[in-house]
Protein backbone atom coordinates (compact mmCIF):
# COMPACT_ATOMS: atom_id res chain seq x y z
CA UNK A 1 0.00 0.00 0.00
CA UNK A 2 0.98 4.00 -0.64
CA UNK A 3 -0.72 6.45 1.06
CA UNK A 4 -1.23 9.57 -0.86
CA UNK A 5 -0.77 12.92 0.40
CA UNK A 6 -3.09 15.54 -1.03
CA UNK A 7 -1.61 19.00 -2.20
CA UNK A 8 -2.52 22.14 0.06
CA UNK A 9 -5.56 24.07 -1.30
CA UNK A 10 -4.30 27.32 -3.09
CA UNK A 11 -0.46 25.97 -3.65
CA UNK A 12 -1.38 22.81 -5.88
CA UNK A 13 -5.08 21.90 -5.94
CA UNK A 14 -5.42 18.12 -6.93
CA UNK A 15 -2.19 16.55 -6.53
CA UNK A 16 -1.46 13.89 -4.94
CA UNK A 17 1.95 12.45 -3.61
CA UNK A 18 2.36 8.73 -2.81
CA UNK A 19 4.20 8.00 0.08
CA UNK A 20 5.71 4.49 0.40
CA UNK A 21 4.79 2.12 3.42
CA UNK A 22 8.74 1.83 4.12
CA UNK A 23 10.89 4.89 3.18
CA UNK A 24 14.00 2.94 2.97
CA UNK A 25 16.31 5.97 2.15
CA UNK A 26 15.21 7.22 5.80
CA UNK A 27 16.28 4.32 7.19
CA UNK A 28 19.00 4.02 5.59
CA UNK A 29 19.74 7.71 7.26
CA UNK A 30 19.11 6.00 10.36
CA UNK A 31 21.76 3.76 10.12
CA UNK A 32 24.09 6.18 8.87
CA UNK A 33 23.95 8.43 11.83
CA UNK A 34 23.66 5.75 14.48
CA UNK A 35 26.92 3.26 12.61
CA UNK A 36 28.89 6.81 12.54
CA UNK A 37 28.25 8.06 15.89
CA UNK A 38 29.02 4.60 17.31
CA UNK A 39 32.25 4.59 15.40
CA UNK A 40 33.43 8.28 15.88
CA UNK A 41 32.70 7.80 19.64
CA UNK A 42 34.43 4.77 19.71
CA UNK A 43 37.47 5.09 17.59
CA UNK A 44 37.65 9.10 18.62
CA UNK A 45 41.27 8.33 20.61
CA UNK A 46 42.77 7.08 17.39
CA UNK A 47 41.19 9.49 15.02
CA UNK A 48 41.99 13.25 14.55
CA UNK A 49 40.76 15.85 16.94
CA UNK A 50 39.35 17.98 13.72
CA UNK A 51 37.61 14.81 12.02
CA UNK A 52 36.12 13.56 15.43
CA UNK A 53 34.74 16.51 17.27
CA UNK A 54 32.93 18.37 14.26
CA UNK A 55 31.71 14.77 13.37
CA UNK A 56 29.94 14.38 15.76
CA UNK A 57 28.44 17.75 15.99
CA UNK A 58 27.68 16.95 12.57
CA UNK A 59 25.60 13.61 13.10
CA UNK A 60 24.12 14.72 16.51
CA UNK A 61 22.46 17.56 14.55
CA UNK A 62 21.72 15.26 11.63
CA UNK A 63 20.18 13.32 14.07
CA UNK A 64 17.75 16.18 15.45
CA UNK A 65 16.64 16.21 11.91
CA UNK A 66 16.24 12.81 11.72
CA UNK A 67 14.14 12.95 14.76
CA UNK A 68 12.18 15.84 13.22
CA UNK A 69 11.43 13.17 10.24
CA UNK A 70 10.27 10.44 12.27
CA UNK A 71 7.46 12.69 14.72
CA UNK A 72 5.86 13.18 11.42
CA UNK A 73 5.36 9.63 10.30
CA UNK A 74 8.11 8.17 8.85
CA UNK A 75 9.94 6.06 7.68
CA UNK A 76 6.89 3.68 8.87
CA UNK A 77 3.59 3.47 9.60
CA UNK A 78 3.98 2.27 12.77
CA UNK A 79 4.34 4.80 15.59
CA UNK A 80 5.76 2.56 17.45
CA UNK A 81 8.67 1.66 15.42
CA UNK A 82 9.38 5.08 14.39
CA UNK A 83 9.48 6.42 18.17
CA UNK A 84 11.99 3.70 18.79
CA UNK A 85 14.12 5.12 15.92
CA UNK A 86 13.57 8.65 16.44
CA UNK A 87 14.05 7.66 20.68
CA UNK A 88 18.04 7.66 21.51
CA UNK A 89 18.99 11.21 23.15
CA UNK A 90 22.40 11.93 21.60
CA UNK A 91 22.04 15.04 22.27
CA UNK A 92 21.15 14.26 25.45
CA UNK A 93 18.98 17.17 26.27
CA UNK A 94 15.69 16.89 24.56
CA UNK A 95 13.00 13.75 25.24
CA UNK A 96 11.72 12.88 21.37
CA UNK A 97 8.13 12.36 22.96
CA UNK A 98 7.96 15.49 24.60
CA UNK A 99 10.04 17.47 21.25
CA UNK A 100 7.14 15.26 18.93
CA UNK A 101 4.07 16.80 21.11
CA UNK A 102 5.31 20.36 20.96
CA UNK A 103 6.30 20.26 16.93
CA UNK A 104 2.95 18.90 15.72
CA UNK A 105 1.53 21.41 18.19
CA UNK A 106 3.63 24.06 15.70
CA UNK A 107 1.82 22.82 12.60
CA UNK A 108 -1.62 23.97 13.80
CA UNK A 109 -0.53 26.93 10.94
CA UNK A 110 -3.00 29.22 11.85
CA UNK A 111 -0.95 30.26 15.07
CA UNK A 112 2.31 30.05 13.44
CA UNK A 113 4.64 32.79 15.43
CA UNK A 114 1.94 33.03 17.74
CA UNK A 115 4.22 34.48 21.34
CA UNK A 116 1.79 32.27 23.25
CA UNK A 117 0.13 29.21 20.96
CA UNK A 118 3.03 28.49 19.03
CA UNK A 119 5.85 26.61 21.24
CA UNK A 120 8.44 27.28 18.70
CA UNK A 121 8.10 31.15 18.15
CA UNK A 122 10.86 33.78 18.92
CA UNK A 123 8.32 36.68 19.61
CA UNK A 124 7.07 38.15 22.96
CA UNK A 125 4.06 39.67 24.09
CA UNK A 126 4.16 42.84 26.38
CA UNK A 127 3.64 41.38 29.53
CA UNK A 128 5.99 38.40 28.99
CA UNK A 129 8.58 40.84 27.45
CA UNK A 130 7.64 43.15 30.96
CA UNK A 131 8.00 40.20 33.31
CA UNK A 132 12.05 39.28 32.11
CA UNK A 133 15.11 40.51 34.25
CA UNK A 134 17.65 43.37 32.52
CA UNK A 135 19.70 40.40 31.53
CA UNK A 136 16.94 38.33 30.33
CA UNK A 137 16.22 41.12 28.12
CA UNK A 138 19.68 41.76 27.12
CA UNK A 139 20.31 37.41 26.17
CA UNK A 140 17.04 37.33 24.42
CA UNK A 141 17.49 40.39 22.12
CA UNK A 142 21.52 39.04 21.41
CA UNK A 143 19.31 36.07 19.67
CA UNK A 144 17.60 38.35 17.25
CA UNK A 145 20.85 38.36 15.35
CA UNK A 146 22.49 35.26 13.69
CA UNK A 147 25.33 35.71 15.89
CA UNK A 148 23.64 35.60 18.78
CA UNK A 149 21.60 33.19 18.27
CA UNK A 150 24.22 30.68 17.41
CA UNK A 151 26.93 31.90 20.51
CA UNK A 152 24.04 32.24 23.01
CA UNK A 153 20.69 30.34 21.75
CA UNK A 154 21.96 26.88 22.55
CA UNK A 155 22.81 27.43 26.32
CA UNK A 156 19.19 29.94 26.62
CA UNK A 157 17.58 27.21 25.01
CA UNK A 158 18.52 24.28 27.00
CA UNK A 159 18.58 26.23 30.32
CA UNK A 160 14.65 27.87 29.60
CA UNK A 161 13.68 23.76 28.14
CA UNK A 162 14.62 22.93 31.60
CA UNK A 163 12.81 25.84 33.29
CA UNK A 164 9.44 24.81 31.59
CA UNK A 165 9.86 21.21 32.43
CA UNK A 166 11.03 21.08 35.75
CA UNK A 167 7.75 23.16 36.80
CA UNK A 168 5.54 20.97 34.70
CA UNK A 169 6.95 18.02 36.37
CA UNK A 170 6.21 19.51 39.66
CA UNK A 171 2.35 20.23 39.22
CA UNK A 172 2.09 16.88 37.58
CA UNK A 173 1.26 17.46 34.01
CA UNK A 174 0.18 14.26 32.81
CA UNK A 175 2.80 11.97 31.15
CA UNK A 176 5.66 14.39 31.65
CA UNK A 177 7.37 12.46 34.65
CA UNK A 178 6.92 9.38 32.54
CA UNK A 179 8.40 10.86 29.58
CA UNK A 180 11.39 11.82 31.61
CA UNK A 181 12.07 8.53 33.24
CA UNK A 182 12.48 6.92 30.16
CA UNK A 183 14.36 9.92 28.82
CA UNK A 184 16.95 9.97 31.33
CA UNK A 185 17.33 5.87 31.39
CA UNK A 186 18.70 6.60 27.99
CA UNK A 187 20.72 9.19 28.78
CA UNK A 188 22.34 6.89 31.29
CA UNK A 189 22.92 4.37 28.17
CA UNK A 190 24.63 7.24 26.25
CA UNK A 191 26.77 8.47 28.88
CA UNK A 192 27.50 4.90 29.80
CA UNK A 193 28.70 4.22 26.14
CA UNK A 194 30.86 7.61 26.19
CA UNK A 195 32.65 7.52 29.40
CA UNK A 196 32.38 4.21 30.64
CA UNK A 197 33.33 2.27 27.00
CA UNK A 198 34.68 5.40 24.89
CA UNK A 199 36.32 7.23 28.01
CA UNK A 200 34.89 10.62 26.49
CA UNK A 201 33.66 13.21 29.06
CA UNK A 202 30.04 13.70 29.38
CA UNK A 203 31.58 17.67 29.71
CA UNK A 204 33.53 17.20 26.84
CA UNK A 205 30.89 16.00 24.77
CA UNK A 206 28.38 18.66 26.02
CA UNK A 207 30.97 21.61 24.81
CA UNK A 208 32.23 20.09 21.76
CA UNK A 209 29.12 18.07 20.55
CA UNK A 210 25.96 18.88 21.70
CA UNK A 211 26.19 22.43 21.91
CA UNK A 212 27.49 23.07 18.22
CA UNK A 213 25.14 20.65 17.04
CA UNK A 214 22.25 22.62 18.89
CA UNK A 215 23.52 26.09 17.09
CA UNK A 216 23.91 24.15 13.84
CA UNK A 217 19.93 23.22 14.07
CA UNK A 218 19.41 26.78 15.23
CA UNK A 219 20.53 28.29 11.92
CA UNK A 220 17.61 26.51 10.16
CA UNK A 221 15.10 27.53 12.59
CA UNK A 222 16.71 30.94 12.59
CA UNK A 223 14.74 32.72 9.74
CA UNK A 224 12.37 29.78 8.44
CA UNK A 225 9.40 32.22 10.42
CA UNK A 226 8.18 35.27 10.25
CA UNK A 227 5.44 37.33 11.37
CA UNK A 228 2.50 37.94 8.93
CA UNK A 229 -0.92 38.40 8.67
CA UNK A 230 -1.38 35.55 6.25
CA UNK A 231 -0.19 31.83 7.36
CA UNK A 232 1.96 31.18 3.99
CA UNK A 233 3.48 34.85 4.18
CA UNK A 234 4.79 33.50 7.71
CA UNK A 235 7.19 30.17 6.10
CA UNK A 236 10.41 31.07 4.41
CA UNK A 237 12.16 29.47 1.47
CA UNK A 238 15.76 28.77 1.86
CA UNK A 239 17.01 28.09 -1.74
CA UNK A 240 20.82 27.33 -2.76
CA UNK A 241 21.83 25.25 -0.03
CA UNK A 242 23.25 21.89 -0.44
CA UNK A 243 25.55 20.91 2.21
CA UNK A 244 23.03 22.57 5.02
CA UNK A 245 19.86 21.56 3.07
CA UNK A 246 20.91 17.97 3.28
CA UNK A 247 21.71 18.39 7.04
CA UNK A 248 18.26 19.98 7.56
CA UNK A 249 16.67 17.36 5.48
CA UNK A 250 15.40 19.67 2.95
CA UNK A 251 13.73 21.37 5.46
CA UNK A 252 15.38 24.92 4.69
CA UNK A 253 12.54 24.47 1.89
CA UNK A 254 10.25 24.99 4.72
CA UNK A 255 6.55 26.57 3.02
CA UNK A 256 7.28 23.20 1.15
CA UNK A 257 7.21 21.10 4.86
CA UNK A 258 3.99 23.63 5.75
CA UNK A 259 2.21 22.33 2.98
CA UNK A 260 2.76 18.68 3.06
CA UNK A 261 4.03 17.77 6.37
CA UNK A 262 3.80 14.14 5.37
CA UNK A 263 6.16 14.41 2.60
CA UNK A 264 9.18 12.37 2.95
CA UNK A 265 12.39 14.37 2.99
CA UNK A 266 14.09 13.30 0.27
CA UNK A 267 10.92 14.49 -1.95
CA UNK A 268 10.80 17.88 -1.14
CA UNK A 269 13.22 19.31 -3.59
CA UNK A 270 11.46 17.98 -6.70
CA UNK A 271 8.51 19.01 -5.43
CA UNK A 272 9.29 22.18 -4.58
CA UNK A 273 10.82 22.84 -8.43
CA UNK A 274 7.49 21.72 -9.31
CA UNK A 275 5.84 24.24 -7.42
CA UNK A 276 8.62 27.01 -7.20
CA UNK A 277 6.29 29.99 -8.18
CA UNK A 278 2.78 28.81 -6.70
CA UNK A 279 4.85 29.08 -3.31
CA UNK A 280 6.86 32.44 -3.49
CA UNK A 281 3.37 33.68 -4.69
CA UNK A 282 1.46 32.26 -1.78
CA UNK A 283 5.06 33.18 0.96
CA UNK A 284 5.40 36.88 -0.53
CA UNK A 285 8.43 36.54 -1.21
CA UNK A 286 10.36 35.24 1.51
CA UNK A 287 12.87 34.10 0.10
CA UNK A 288 16.88 33.64 0.81
CA UNK A 289 19.55 32.72 -1.34
CA UNK A 290 21.24 30.33 0.80
CA UNK A 291 22.64 30.84 4.18
CA UNK A 292 24.82 32.62 2.88
CA UNK A 293 21.98 35.00 2.34
CA UNK A 294 20.92 34.62 5.33
CA UNK A 295 24.24 35.38 7.36
CA UNK A 296 24.96 38.49 4.92
CA UNK A 297 21.36 40.13 6.09
CA UNK A 298 21.27 39.05 9.45
CA UNK A 299 24.61 37.55 11.33
CA UNK A 300 24.95 41.26 12.99
CA UNK A 301 21.35 42.78 12.14
CA UNK A 302 18.33 42.01 14.06
CA UNK A 303 15.91 39.53 11.86
CA UNK A 304 12.65 41.18 13.58
CA UNK A 305 11.29 42.78 16.23
CA UNK A 306 11.14 41.03 19.65
CA UNK A 307 7.82 41.93 20.08
CA UNK A 308 5.41 40.54 17.93
CA UNK A 309 4.57 42.91 15.30
CA UNK A 310 0.44 41.86 15.27
CA UNK A 311 0.30 41.34 19.28
CA UNK A 312 -0.66 38.09 18.51
CA UNK A 313 -0.89 35.36 15.17
CA UNK A 314 -4.36 36.63 13.67
CA UNK A 315 -7.23 34.31 14.63
CA UNK A 316 -7.59 33.59 10.69
CA UNK A 317 -4.55 34.29 8.76
CA UNK A 318 -5.23 33.75 4.89
CA UNK A 319 -4.46 30.70 2.41
CA UNK A 320 -2.39 27.95 3.35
Amino acid sequence: MRERVAAPKGVAAGEFVPVPAVEWPTLLLAVLIYGGWLLLTLGHAALPAWLVWPGLAWLVAWHGSLQHEVLHGHPTRRRRVNAAIGFPPLALWLPYEIYRRAHLRHHVDVRLTDPLDDPESYYWTPDLWAGLSRPGQWLVGAQTTLLGRLLIGPGWSVCRFFHFQIQQAWRGDPGVRGIWARHLAGVAVVLAWLWGVCGISPLLYFAAVVYPATALLLVRSFAEHRAAGGVPERIALVENAPVLGLLFLFNNLHAVHHAWPRVPWYRIPRLYRRHRAALIAANGGLLYDGYADVARRYLVSPHDSLLHPLGRAPAHGTGG
